[in-house]
């Protein structure tokens, strides 16, 4: 689909806001140290560990009614709201370090999350289907997980000097002062919504709102929040194509995601010195990075292609890990950019599938099912890995991308 030239600054415009937002989204130098943070305040592992449950349970409690709040009100207003969700908490932990406050930052931290999960990609969508370039979709959301890569490298390599001038309260406040220009970036998203003549669950928007900008609201004849949540729940269910597309986000999303917080046990765990564990988790980052940028690639993948790449990204990784060798790492990279980029082309067949006006709350819906099955990966990984090692672990855990390979080669998918 060629774009018209009266368009290409507009879509230049969404590119450059949503490239700089996921950036800042992610460069917060908190994320190597707030584990530290709690054990430095006094926490025990195990109260760490019910932190982290409660991050993932407000995120998954409160996605999908997020998704259905960005589909009735303002998606750019609720990502200007999720950065700044997160930082009241950050600011809580280092202003009032202790379990409450730990607690409280969490639940500010999952509420941010859910509410910028599913606005993000509704809100792009829509805006390039508007524009005539849905076909670009793919190439943005691919270079937008890379930017969201190299944010989180960026608070790796300042985190350590930001921490030796001011300690956690210096962290602490680098990492605000990111989400608040996060904020700031999000509020030049464009926003031009449409105003369906009814709310059908699978229902397609009959007409585009006059343009608003970026600070106009959305039209008043949008669905409200009730309406939206029946509208994509009820599309998930009666669209078989939309449901399945559901599932593949969670299939493929969750479980490397999962592995993703274990790679630097399992770097530790081919004898190489702490000092090196970050150089090899950089080959993963690497490795994520490229895959993100390759979703135009993987556009042209036939649903034999796809499987095939689920299968090369399962083997490259169960053979990376049980090499129990740093040069296993390569493996690992590769297998990760093909996770990554299974993952941006599992979305852009979801975003293809929706065809009602709940977009963002269908999107949540995936977004919780990864949620929840990556809750369930943490629970079977900890005993698998304490039974076997992490090596042996990483190669079992692939397992469910054979299964799911098999069900796209049968024509399932």
């Amino acid at each position: 689909m060629l774009v018209a030239p009266a368009r290409v600054p507009a879509t230049r415009r969404l590119a450059a806001t949503l490239y700089g937002y996921a950036f800042l989204t992610d460069l917060v130098l908190l994320y190597p140290l707030y584990v530290l943070l709690f054990a430095d305040t006094g926490l025990s592992v195990g109260q760490i560990s019910t932190l982290f449950v409660l991050w993932a349970v407000a995120g998954i409690l409160l996605e999908v009614p997020s998704g259905a709040l960005a589909d009735a009100l303002s998606r750019r207003l609720l990502l200007c709201l999720a950065p700044l969700l997160t930082a009241a908490g950050f600011a809580l932990w280092v202003l009032l370090p202790s379990y409450p406050a730990f607690a409280v930052g969490f639940l500010l931290w999952g509420a941010g999350g859910a509410l910028r999960s599913g606005a993000l990609e509704a809100l792009v969508f829509t805006e390039l289907d508007r524009l005539g370039a849905a076909d670009r979709y793919a190439r943005l959301i691919g270079r937008t997980r890379t930017a969201e890569v190299l944010g989180a490298v960026g608070s790796g390599v300042l985190a350590g000097p930001v921490f030796a001038v001011g300690g956690y309260l210096a962290v602490g406040a680098a990492s605000v002062a990111t989400c608040l220009l996060a904020a700031a970036v999000a509020a030049r998203f464009p926003e031009h919504r449409t105003a369906p003549a009814a709310v059908a669950p699978l229902a397609t928007p009959s007409a585009v709102a006059p343009p608003s900008g970026p600070g106009e609201a959305p039209d008043d004849d949008e669905p409200g929040w009730l309406d939206s949540l029946r509208g994509g729940l009820a599309e998930v269910r009666a669209d078989r194509a939309v449901r399945a597309a559901v599932l593949l986000v969670a299939a493929v999303a969750a479980i490397w995601g999962g592995l993703d917080e274990y790679t630097g046990l399992l770097a530790r765990d081919t004898g190489v010195a702490e000092v090196t564990v970050p150089l090899l988790l950089l080959l993963v980052w690497a490795g994520m990075s490229v895959g993100g940028l390759l979703a135009p690639w993987g556009e042209r993948l036939s649903r034999r292609g796809y499987a095939g790449l689920l299968l090369v990204a399962a083997v490259a990784l169960a053979a990376g890990a049980l090499a129990r060798h740093p040069g296993g790492f390569l493996l690992l990279a590769v297998a990760f950019a093909a996770f990554q980029l299974a993952t941006v082309l599992a979305d852009v067949r979801l975003q293809a599938r929706i065809s009602g006006s709940a977009r963002a709350t269908v999107t949540s819906l995936a977004g919780m099912a990864t949620d929840l099955t990556t809750v369930a990966f943490y629970g079977a990984y900890g005993l698998l890995a304490g039974a076997v090692g992490n090596p042996v672990a990483f190669a079992v855990a692939v397992l469910p991308y054979l299964l799911v390979a098999l069900w796209l080669f049968a024509g399932r998918g």
